[in-house]
């Protein structure tokens, strides 16, 4: 499966969220698993299980310094297919290059 994640802290005293967010994504390259980071979004590549831990831990991550946590979260579940995070990029570029 593939998917994208957003983890925010909410009701914090700073206007950033970098640093929380930063140990979210600390947790998700530590994991192994494929994964790429953006301005707006995590994504991670892997199998269900494996997948929802991270994430999990990624939210957990965030708890420690905030009262309140915003999780946004997108799946692709495509069973027996991988590496989709760099395929789905390819076969849209290739329609470009038309």
């Amino acid at each position: 499966m593939l998917i994208a994640f957003s983890v925010s802290p909410l009701g914090g005293e700073s206007d950033s969220v970098a640093e929380s967010v930063a140990d979210a994504v600390r947790v998700v390259r530590e994991s192994g698993l494929p994964n790429r980071t953006s301005a707006m979004f995590t994504e991670v590549e892997g199998e269900w299980d494996e997948v929802m831990d991270v994430v999990r831990r990624a939210v957990e991550a965030v708890q420690q310094s905030a009262p309140r946590v915003s999780l946004v979260l997108k799946a692709d579940i495509r069973p027996g297919h991988t590496d989709q995070m760099n395929a789905k990029v390819e076969r849209l570029e290739s329609y470009l290059d038309q």
